[in-house]
């Protein structure tokens, strides 16, 4: 007799909140098919939900208790299986504060970028405009037949101005404006990568505290690599060894993914590995020994430019002392023409370096050998560990592998498997 009046009590309650007949007929069909045994029936309990206008939460809770109440017979509170399908909501913050921490970095290292380069553009105009206005005022000391007033005031004008270019010529051979931009154009790129990647965990879901932990190294690292201030912080323009840039945190084991649990366990098998190490080897071999290659070279143009701009400036200066020289002339003629071919040649060799963006391209190829390390690492992380489970799953290494060399899923394959990466690069992109 209580089990029928508790039944009719729960069927009262349903359809009362319900205006129509056909959502009542619903709410009848739902708990028929349910079957709740008397005894779980009466160990089951529900909160209490506030009204607020509608019963969307409470259907909302009690679809999810049910469905939990058909796969899990045995247990007695679905509520806490419920509540760990949700993600933490601390560990969400977390990652958004991240998000907003890299989109202004993003918004800082481009304004900067646009800063340095028109730091390149503007001291190079008016380095060469004023090496070549006191080349023009040497040309015309030593053509000219004034004596005295006029020809000492071409002369210290022309010397003062060479001096003045050449040590605005050293301060920008020293800082590399050109150089600084490319560094805050990585800068920016990776910024956005991470501000992507950290999009994708939030919308793949359940993110963890490892997550935070991974997104704060990687921001850390970024602000290491390519650093903002100009003092103190400055990366060194002239290194005496070319090294790869360093842009993340060292690799970590992989956790289980929990993906393709298959037949090649977790995405992985013999072929696929084969086809990694084969990678891995070409890149170390070919691109990024390449690449380090063509950056030593960018390194000794660009140190053979920064010393002959100021040097051929100087003396440019000299020789404007000594144009006009009364007592000897043969000493006037020469100076006269050390400085004229001095200051044009200073002008030359500024526009190469500058003009060229030697420093621009020198940072380019140190960051395409960083790209390479990277990836090699990547690979090896994955490789060196042993419990396969722990690996980040094989068929997604394999896609994203193929896709930063730039080649397809078919040919990456057939390449490994034929052994012709050692005929050529790794990569097609760059």
């Amino acid at each position: 007799m209580a089990s029928l009046q508790a039944t009719t009590l729960l069927f009262s309650s349903s359809c009362s909140s319900f205006s129509t007949k056909t959502n009542c007929q619903r709410s009848i069909t739902t708990r028929a098919s349910l079957n709740i045994p008397n005894n779980a029936l009466s160990s089951l309990s529900l909160p209490k939900f506030q009204q607020r206008g509608s019963n969307v939460e409470e259907l909302d809770f009690r679809r999810a208790t049910n469905n939990y109440t058909q796969t899990h017979p045995g247990d007695t509170s679905p509520l806490s299986s419920y509540e760990e399908t949700s993600s933490d909501p601390v560990v969400m913050a977390k990652l958004y504060a991240i998000m907003d921490s890299v989109a202004d970095r993003i918004e800082m290292h481009k304004n900067i970028c646009e800063q340095r380069n028109n730091w390149n553009s503007l001291l190079l105009t008016s380095i060469n405009t004023i090496t070549l206005a006191a080349t023009t005022m040497v040309g015309i000391a030593a053509t000219s037949s004034a004596d005295g007033t006029a020809l000492l005031s071409l002369k210290m004008t022309s010397t003062l101005l060479f001096m003045a270019a050449a040590g605005m010529l050293v301060m920008m051979n020293k800082i590399q404006p050109s150089q600084l931009a490319e560094e805050q154009r990585n800068a920016t790129r990776l910024c956005k990568q991470l501000h992507s990647q950290i999009q994708t965990t939030i919308a793949i879901g359940n993110p963890t505290t490892r997550d935070v932990r991974e997104a704060m190294e990687k921001v850390l690292a970024i602000d290491k690599a390519f650093p903002l201030p100009l003092l103190g912080k400055m990366l060194e323009k002239f290194p005496s060894a070319v090294e790869p840039a360093v842009w993340w945190p060292q690799q970590r084991r992989k956790q289980p993914k929990g993906l393709g649990n298959g037949m090649y366990k977790n995405g992985w098998s013999e072929r696929l590995e084969k086809e990694m190490k084969e990678i891995v080897g070409v890149l170390g071999k070919h691109d990024k020994a390449d690449y380090i290659r063509l950056g030593k070279k960018a390194l000794k143009i660009n140190k053979v430019l920064a010393v002959s701009g100021p040097l051929l400036t100087g003396l440019a200066a000299v020789g404007s002392v000594l144009v006009g020289n009364s007592s000897s002339p043969t000493v006037g003629a020469v100076g006269s023409v050390l400085g004229i071919v001095a200051g044009g040649m200073a002008s030359v060799a500024n526009t190469l370096e500058h003009g060229g963006q030697v420093g621009m391209v020198f940072e380019l190829y140190r960051s395409n050998a960083g790209v390479f390390k990277e990836m090699e690492e990547y690979i090896t992380s994955n490789l060196e560990e042993k419990d396969v489970e722990r690996r980040e799953n094989g068929e997604i290494l394999e896609m994203k592998v193929a896709l930063q060399l730039g080649r397809s899923l078919s040919g990456l394959r057939d390449r490994a498997d034929k052994g012709q990466f050692d005929e050529e690069f790794g990569s097609k992109l760059f």
